[in-house]
């Protein structure tokens, strides 16, 4: 097992020392989803929620989410973000909005949880609003889908189709329930 490197050695949680660690360019892509009824799903494709501009209003949050993760989550060093993008797809096969974050700096610490932070954020707009048309809406699958730089070099997750599977399954678990609640 690795070291823990967010405990000191008397077991006590601290911010790791990344002052020795070379700066490197660094990437992280996250994605996730959001999963509702086609009658949501068309009203937001179509610029008909009640709450205006929900992509617009979700981009920029996810944008503001990933500049403020050190603030959100314990331990993270603030970083100097040189770039991040919040992108949606339709997916109308499964009723979704698909979220795609990319994250860059030139740092010595990896932009992961900002990816992730702008992709559970950007999500949590879409709920927000939308919720007036629908409160049955899953948000779901937030994971990081690849990263770049630092030490450790690049990673990719080996197999993002079966992630679509897990999601495909969770989907059909949803409206079932769903249906049984006269959605």
């Amino acid at each position: 097992m690795s070291e823990l490197t967010h405990l000191d050695a008397q077991g006590q949680a601290h911010m790791v020392d990344v002052g020795a660690k070379a700066e490197t360019e660094r990437e992280a892509i996250a994605a996730g989803r959001v999963l509702m009824r086609p009658e949501t799903l068309h009203l937001l494709q179509a610029g008909n929620l009640p709450k205006g501009d929900v992509l617009g209003t979700a981009r920029v949050a996810g944008i503001m989410a990933a500049k403020r993760t050190a603030e959100l989550i314990p331990l993270c060093h603030p970083l100097l973000l040189t770039k991040v993008a919040v992108e949606f797809a339709f997916n109308e096969a499964e009723w979704a909005v698909e979220i795609t974050a990319t994250v860059r700096c030139h740092g010595q610490t990896g932009v992961e949880m900002e990816a992730l932070t702008a992709v559970s954020v950007a999500a949590l707009t879409i709920y927000d609003m939308a919720k007036a048309v629908e409160r049955g809406m899953v948000i779901s699958d937030i994971r990081l889908v690849e990263k770049r730089g630092g030490k450790s070099g690049e990673w990719k997750r080996m197999n993002e189709s079966a992630n679509q599977q897990i999601s495909k399954s969770a989907n059909q678990r949803i409206s079932k329930s769903t249906n049984r609640e006269g959605r």
